[in-house]
């Protein structure tokens, strides 16, 4: 099993967060970035989609409830990365951010996608992107992909929703 590869059809399927506050967290992902409940577990725990899914995100207070915000220079989940379908999905949600007045920790462009950066209120943190197609996709000259981080035209991409 030395050469052996994860099957290309693998995908994540849910992850599960650690929330101080369920009903903050649920106003987060579900009134602002637009998931919907599909169940709750008593007061303690909710999952949420996208499209009916059984649930891609997990939230509990099972542990945490009242709790603090992990280090920044602790190790833990970086971010949670939220695939769009569209570059427009992407424009939407962010002037669906500017319009509630969320704060944005970042945007970038990485020639394979396009991101924004925010968090949670549990400061867990949070990427909205899009994928290019990936005959876009920048290579070197050797075949190997060409990742960068380059600054994202915000105005840009709020023009795919004027």
């Amino acid at each position: 099993m030395e050469n052996y590869k994860i099957p290309a059809g693998t995908s994540i399927g849910h992850i599960h967060l650690k929330v101080s506050n369920l009903q903050r967290s649920l106003e987060f992902y579900c009134d602002l970035l637009g998931f919907e409940l599909m169940t709750t577990y008593g007061d303690d725990a909710a999952f949420i989609s996208a499209g009916g899914y059984h649930h891609h995100i997990g939230l509990n207070t099972w542990m945490s409830k009242d709790g603090n915000a992990p280090n920044r220079e602790n190790t833990g989940l970086f971010h949670t990365a939220i695939l769009l379908p569209s570059r427009k999905d992407l424009a939407i949600l962010l002037n669906r951010l500017r319009e509630k007045k969320y704060p944005i920790s970042g945007a970038a462009d990485h020639g394979v996608s396009e991101a924004i950066y925010l968090n949670d209120p549990d400061e867990n943190g949070v990427e909205l992107y899009w994928d290019r197609p990936k005959e876009e996709w920048p290579l070197n000259s050797d075949g190997t992909l060409n990742m960068y981080t380059r600054p994202l035209n915000l105005a840009d991409l709020l023009n795919e929703i004027a």
